[in-house]
């Protein structure tokens, strides 16, 4: 069983990678949870994705050089903009790892250390690690939970490590050796399913983790993830991008992958027309034409240079 009564050096590099954009109380917040980790060599890199609510002024007293870094995008390049830049800069400062979440995410004081455990007792032969994600109310964060298959959910969240194919951004811990192979997170997904992307890339070659013991908070506004069908209909253009990555994504997995994106796309229609919503057709439209968007949809993936 693993538990952070083993001894863990402080000779292994961390390097946070925190996006962040326009939430400066929660991002402080943030901040103040990870310097307060049991494991001192870590330092953390904030990405502003150029707020515009003061975010800078209002954490000035704990940036510092040694431990708290910052950097302004100089535009919203949107969260897998931010995660691709911050990733890209992190690997500048060769750490051993980096560990990626988004400003609401709020760590434990052991987080940290119970991946460094974790490590250990995997012997280092995986892709990336994952914590077990809460909700406010100390629930499993639903928009959060690991996929263990391309279409199955995790539902062990005892288990000291469970085997998953697919994590999110809210607290990713991945070998900088992964990350030299892999290359980074694609900018051009802007919003959703860059997460999902990037470890379902890392693990089609490599064995990845849930660490159980390894927990955070996540203080999203609501426990429930987004959904075209009860969206308000000023945030449905952002649908584009769903609905195209994970065309996407899946299209990559071939006969597997389509046969699971197809029929779920059917459920959406139905859930909309089903639903008391207004702009059906407008909603069905999007997700048709982001769809067949997505079958021709081939970004770059970048490389960073090797040390």
């Amino acid at each position: 069983m693993m538990g952070e009564a083993m001894e863990i050096s402080n000779d292994k590099k961390v390097i946070a990678v925190v996006v962040t954009y326009n939430r400066k109380e929660l991002l402080r917040e943030c901040i103040s949870a990870l310097i307060s980790q049991k494991y001192d060599n870590c330092r953390v890199l904030i990405v502003d994705n150029n707020s515009t609510d003061g975010t800078r002024t209002y954490i000035d007293d704990l940036i510092d050089e040694e431990k708290v870094i910052y950097k302004n995008t100089g535009e919203n390049l949107g969260g897998a903009g931010g995660f691709n830049y911050g990733i890209k800069e992190a690997a500048k400062m060769n750490p051993d790892f980096v560990w990626v979440m988004d400003d609401d995410c709020i760590v434990h004081n052991n987080t940290l250390l119970n991946f460094l455990v974790a490590d250990s007792k995997i012997n280092r032969d995986y892709g990336f690690l994952s914590s077990k994600v809460l909700w406010k109310d100390g629930n499993i964060c639903t928009m959060n939970v690991q996929r263990k298959t391309l279409t199955k959910n995790v539902e062990d969240f005892n288990t000291s490590i469970v085997s998953v194919t697919m994590a999110s951004f809210v607290s990713l811990f991945i070998p900088i050796k992964i990350i030299r192979e892999f290359g980074l997170p694609i900018k051009d997904f802007f919003i959703w399913t860059d997460d999902w992307e990037y470890t379902r890339r890392i693990s089609r070659r490599y064995p990845c983790y849930l660490v159980n013991k390894s927990i955070v908070t996540h203080k999203s506004a609501n426990n429930i993830g987004a959904s075209i069908d009860t969206d308000t209909e000023d945030r449905l253009e952002r649908y584009n991008y769903l609905y195209r990555n994970d065309m996407y994504l899946y299209r990559r997995e071939g006969f597997r992958g389509i046969a699971y994106e197809i029929p779920r796309l059917f459920v959406h229609i139905i859930r909309i027309l089903k639903s008391d919503c207004q702009a059906k057709r407008k909603r069905i439209t999007i997700l048709i034409m982001a769809t067949i968007k997505g079958l021709f949809f081939n970004p770059r993936i970048e490389s960073i240079k090797n040390r």
